[in-house]
């Protein structure tokens, strides 16, 4: 495994039971280099939404577990945010929870002679999504094939 899926794992397995206990979602891990610095960032959801007063509660209790452990070699800032309105779709949960919903995605390489796409997330397993297009079209796209796939902002009517 390399360096960042092993910091990307050990920090699920740590801050899970803190984020189960307040009754939230954990949504997701990144250990990601941005410029000269390093980012260590867990996404946590719930119903009705986080406030940033969960995200303090929860940073500042894994901040204790990071010291205490100290996994981590060299420095990195230690975020805890929410997943915001255009959440990714990694895990079965984030599908499921998406059906019917509409969603976008980037293909690695174009098809139909375009690589973005948008529409209403249709059914998914575990190697495929199948969307519906604004012109009432079924498409289906292998998940190995997806740079990103995420729920689409939806501006609400005024």
């Amino acid at each position: 495994m390399k360096k960042k899926e092993e910091i990307e794992q050990k920090t699920t397995d740590l801050v899970e039971g803190i984020v189960k206990n307040k009754g939230f979602e954990l949504v997701d891990v990144d250990y990601v280099k941005e410029g000269s610095d390093y980012f260590l960032r867990v996404y946590i959801d719930k119903p009705g939404g986080i406030t940033i007063d969960d995200c303090e509660e929860v940073s500042r209790e894994f901040n204790l577990i990071l010291d205490e452990e100290d996994y981590i070699d060299g420095q990195y800032i230690f975020e805890v945010s929410s997943p915001g309105l255009t959440r990714p779709l990694k895990k079965e949960k984030d599908f499921e929870r998406s059906l019917g919903k509409r969603i976008e995605f980037k293909l690695f390489e174009k098809e139909e002679g375009k690589d973005f796409f948008e529409g209403i997330l249709d059914s998914y397993t575990d190697k495929e999504i199948t969307v519906i297009t604004d012109e009432d079209k079924k498409i289906t796209f292998e998940k190995k094939k997806l740079a990103f796939i995420r729920l689409a902002y939806v501006e609400e009517d005024k």
